[in-house]
């Protein structure tokens, strides 16, 4: 089945206009819901899980829902949360924006009890929506899945600290609002799900790039605990560092403090903060200039929500003990096009060791491939298996996998599954024409590439399911154990088991304690 497109699904719910049915309505507490089956899956979209983040309260906390009268239409997304605009773009947006979507059996009862997943969306911190065609969580229902996906604060609505807000909120919670976010669409989903069908004790949270930044910080926050069973990370970033609320010249306070007096307002009492809040969303939302700008939003060590670097947490067995599934993609590079425009910069941190990374990385001569190799294992790779091991230590199953399947047409021409390429496979969403999306080519569906598609989503429910992928059948999965880190790598011959993976080159990046660089977030 091909890519469910904003502009088919339109076309869908047109046609199905005044087709309701018992399975299209659900009553919560804040109120009714008309939803609207296809086939053999209902969706209910737009469902605001907390208070419009507006006016008095941008930058504090997720408030309650607000209740409405009637029956709310449930048929199309709402709004996605106030970001850079990108060219060609026309979806709406505005802070009002903390909304979820839901795709569930049609069919179900509350007594269904069907495995939840709860998507958290990637995008830098800045970009992306639970909306984004791509995340279409039919073909999960279809699985038996209920499947939500969400909004959440970005930039710096959404990551943002400053002195008149920590005066203004003494020991409340700061900074982290998209985080704050999350967690209170988790405990929507947590006391509603069950009308959907769903299990409240049954529910994976999953995410990728910046949403699997977000899954690492809802693992080993205080604050995360008994809203989710089971956790599904994709390209985690597991070594990445975060700047305390307050503190020195690079600490979020002193970034903010720069952006405001950047925006005319200066001071740190409430007129300030007045001013702050009053200010048009989208000049605190200004385009950000890359990767390496010190001042991109981000989450931060706060010391309620965040209290510590991922890193830390898992060294010291801090995380919530519960299944884990995650891994990354052959050429996560590609969030960094400029290696290959001076692959030496990369090269030289080696220092010393640049002979053994030649001999690790180099077999192909291409000092291009050989910088993007190096970069890929050392953001994602290798903290993949450190977290992984940090995990089987402390009695927890893991299953790590590696995508690195690149469509035939594309053989040749990149050096790999890149950065967010394992998505459309995930929810076996792949396109039945060719997409260019950024940096990434997606071209049509093979029978190859939709085989792969039907053998990822299988593996994610039964995970989902059970915490045990291998039980989708097919190829078993076995889990990382204290003398195998095994790898199931999805390539171009499908899944295939791999032990001791990449053994050398990660004992080098292990010791060496990431002298290769790192790069804290995406840019899809």
């Amino acid at each position: 089945m091909g890519m469910r497109l904003a502009a088919a699904l339109g076309a869908c719910l047109a046609l199905a206009a005044g087709a309701a049915s018992a399975d299209d309505r659900v009553t919560l507490s804040q109120g009714a819901l008309q939803g609207v089956t296809l086939g053999v899956v209902t969706s209910f979209k737009d469902i605001p899980y907390a208070a419009p983040p507006i006016g008095p309260l941008r930058w504090r906390p997720p408030a309650a829902p607000e209740a409405w009268s009637g029956v709310r239409k449930a048929d199309a997304y709402g709004p996605q949360c106030i970001q850079p605009a990108r060219p060609g773009s026309t979806t709406p947006m505005s802070e009002d924006c903390l909304s979820l979507n839901i795709w569930t059996p049609a069919g179900r009862t509350p007594s269904s009890k069907m495995p939840v997943m709860v998507w958290i969306h990637g995008g830098v911190f800045v970009f992306g929506s639970g909306a984004t065609p791509f995340y279409d969580g039919g073909h999960f229902a279809e699985r038996g899945v209920v499947l939500v996906t969400i909004n959440y604060r970005l930039g710096r609505i959404g990551f943002f600290a400053h002195p008149a807000l920590t005066r203004a909120e003494p020991g409340g919670l700061l900074g982290n609002y998209g985080l704050m976010d999350q967690i209170a669409a988790l405990q929507w989903v947590k006391a509603n799900i069950a009308a959907f069908g769903g299990d409240p004790a049954n529910v994976t949270v999953f995410g990728e790039s910046a949403g699997a930044i977000s899954v690492n910080y809802l693992l080993t926050s205080p604050m995360g605990g008994g809203l989710f069973s089971k956790a599904i990370a994709e390209s985690r970033f597991g070594r990445v560092e975060a700047a305390p609320v307050r503190g020195g010249a690079r600490s979020a306070e002193a970034i903010g403090t720069g952006v405001a007096r950047g925006l005319g307002v200066k001071g740190d009492d409430a007129a300030a903060l007045a001013a702050l809040r009053a200010l048009p969303a989208e000049k605190l939302n200004a385009p950000i200039s890359g990767l390496s700008d010190p001042t991109i939003p981000a989450p931060m060590i706060d010391g309620r929500l965040v209290t510590e670097t991922i890193a830390a947490a898992f060294a010291a067995g801090r995380e919530i003990k519960i299944p884990m599934l995650e891994g990354g993609n052959s050429w996560e590079a590609s969030l960094i096009p400029a290696i290959a425009k001076d692959p030496e910069a990369t090269l030289k941190r080696a220092g010393p060791d640049r002979a053994k990374v030649m001999a690790l990385w180099g077999a192909s001569g291409d000092l291009v491939k050989t910088a993007m190799d190096l970069t890929t294992d050392s953001m994602i790779t290798e903290p993949d298996r450190f977290l992984a091991r940090q995990m089987t230590r402390a009695g927890e199953p893991v299953f790590v996998y590696r995508f690195s399947h690149v469509p035939a047409v594309l053989r040749g021409k990149t050096p790999g599954a890149p950065h967010g390429g394992e998505v459309a496979y995930v929810f076996d969403n792949l396109p039945d024409h060719d997409l260019t999306l950024g940096f990434m080519e997606i071209p049509a569906a093979t029978p190859e590439d939709r085989k792969l598609a039907d053998a990822m989503i299988a593996y994610w429910v039964a995970f989902a399911s059970s915490g045990e992928p291998g039980s989708a059948g097919g190829v078993p999965w076995p889990a990382v154990s204290a003398g195998d880190d095994v790898v199931m790598e999805f390539g171009d011959d499908g899944p295939v088991v791999r032990h001791d993976f990449e053994k050398a080159r990660l004992d080098l990046l292990a010791a060496k304690a990431h002298t290769a660089p790192t790069a804290p977030v995406d840019s899809k």
